[in-house]
């Protein structure tokens, strides 16, 4: 769910993020809110109505399960009862500039997620995160001239477990020894099971396979005993989704967002068009060679067809370094990011520590969760603490920041000793501010501190303790270089 994902990346910037759904089936109603998003819901739909208004009207309008009056009246009641928004943010195909106008009084901006380029918008800022080559031209007379467009996989909504998995996996040279299935959760025409089929019939017992499917999958109980019968492992909602492709050496799956997973992280795919408006996707996405998206020919049968390409791609170990290679160098994980900076969202406000600061930075300090990554993990005493504390702001050559949201929440501790033309960085995040990936964000932030404050420094150098690997991950993911377990970085 491609806006839930760009909703954590803002809340973890300090906005507050309200999620308005229809009680369609098969909603995430229930998912939003286990993950302590509001929602507003609106109610299910009656039969839709004849009655629908206008001479134009959205392409995907019954998509909506409404009419497009009923939506209006029912979104503009719900935004009526919510402060002014900053941005309302619109990820629904059947929905159109019409839409848009109508709810322009309850927001200062609109933000549209697209990729079908069919349907006209009056909007602030466009996302479109697929690769097409004429992605520059698609939304040409569709949008306003002032609309700024956020093209191309770069601005690709990502969770945080594909970036962190992604520091240190090298692109794919070797055999193939593990390959992993996939046409996402809903999967309608069974194309998991024709893969599953081509598989089993290729001999090829020293592949191990992993499967992965929806919890709603038509056809799961034939899923899962092919599974057993030929030994693959079967993955029914699985949350290790960033894992298993990390693991793999080789996917098979459909278009989409699953697409731009799999580049993150470097893994060649044979990928299908399951899906319409997944067609010129696949296509351009072939002839850029960041995915192998074979034409099954009509006069074989999926399976037989599928096996066919699944074992000349495994035979062609040159192919798949290619794809590896080319689909690395073109998605990074950092597009969420990207896209919270585009829409204003500055995230972490850096601030030099003050007297004032003395005690938290000591409870932080001694947190088990600090000490456990520290080089010297033993608590510090209150008196060690405020002689060190006076000394550090004191020295002009050492620099201690406090990172924190627009709302004044702290979120991490960032100290820069300096040396000549360099700066050793030592970094932490505040307890609780974990898991989100804050960490990433803090360090860029300090970096740009730096930059901008000492530009005499020119190297950044870090040294992480062996085991500690969020903090290998996050070095490698920043672009630093690593010695063993020391790291450094280029500046100004």
């Amino acid at each position: 769910m491609r806006c839930a994902t760009l909703a954590d990346a803002l809340r973890s910037r300090g906005a507050t993020v309200t999620f308005v759904c229809r009680d369609l089936p098969g909603n995430y109603i229930a998912w939003l809110e286990a993950r302590n998003f509001e929602v507003v819901k609106l109610a299910a739909p009656l039969p839709l109505a004849s009655a629908v208004h206008g001479a134009y009207l959205p392409v995907h309008l019954p998509w909506l399960g409404v009419s497009l009056d009923q939506e209006i009246a029912e979104v503009r009641r719900a935004l009526a009862d919510l402060p002014l928004q900053d941005w309302i943010i619109v990820d629904h195909y059947a929905l159109d500039q019409q839409w848009e106008r109508q709810v322009q009084p309850f927001t200062r901006s609109i933000m549209v997620i697209d990729d079908l380029a069919d349907r006209r918008h009056d909007c602030n800022v466009l996302l479109d995160q697929n690769y097409y080559r004429d992605m520059q031209q698609r939304y040409d007379n569709l949008l306003p001239p002032s609309c700024k467009k956020l093209l191309g996989p770069a601005y690709a909504l990502l969770r945080d477990e594909f970036a962190s998995r992604r520091a240190g996996l090298k692109p794919r040279s070797g055999a193939v020894e593990r390959v992993l299935v996939f046409f996402g959760g809903v999967d309608a025409d069974n194309y998991t099971g024709a893969t599953i089929a081509a598989l089993a019939g290729a001999d090829r017992p020293q592949v191990q396979v992993d499967v992965v499917i929806g919890a709603g999958h038509p056809a799961r109980a034939a899923i899962e005993a092919a599974c057993e019968r030929y030994g693959y492992s079967c993955h029914v909602q699985t949350p290790r989704m960033a894992e298993l492709m990390a693991g793999a050496d080789l996917a098979i799956g459909a278009g989409g967002t699953a697409t731009w997973e799999r580049c993150c992280l470097g893994l060649p795919a044979l990928t299908l068009c399951i899906a319409d408006n997944q067609r010129q996707l696949v296509d351009d996405a072939a002839l850029a060679g960041l995915i192998y998206a074979p034409q099954i020919d009509q006069r074989h049968s999926m399976e037989q067809g599928l096996r066919q390409h699944y074992l000349a791609l495994l035979d062609n170990q040159g192919l798949r370094g290619f794809l590896s290679q080319q689909s690395h160098d073109v998605v990074d994980g950092r597009g969420a990011a990207r896209v919270a900076r585009a829409m204003g969202s500055h995230g972490i406000v850096l601030r030099q520590a003050q007297v004032a600061d003395s005690a938290d930075l000591m409870a932080w300090r001694n947190h088990p969760s600090i000490r456990a990554v520290s080089r010297n993990s033993a608590p510090i005493m209150a008196d060690q603490h405020q002689a060190w504390f006076d000394a550090v702001l004191r020295d002009e050559q050492r620099i201690l920041l406090i990172g924190q949201h627009a709302d004044g929440q702290a979120v991490g501790v960032v100290r820069f000793d300096l040396h000549e033309d360099s700066a050793e960085v030592s970094i932490y995040l505040v307890p609780g501010a974990s898991g989100r990936g804050l960490g990433a964000e803090l360090l860029a932030s300090a970096e740009q501190w730096l930059s901008k404050n000492r530009s005499d420094i020119t190297i950044i150098r870090a040294e992480v303790l062996g085991d500690n690997q969020p903090s290998h991950r996050l070095f490698l993911t920043g672009s630093y270089v690593r010695d063993s377990t020391r790291y450094f970085k280029k500046v100004n």
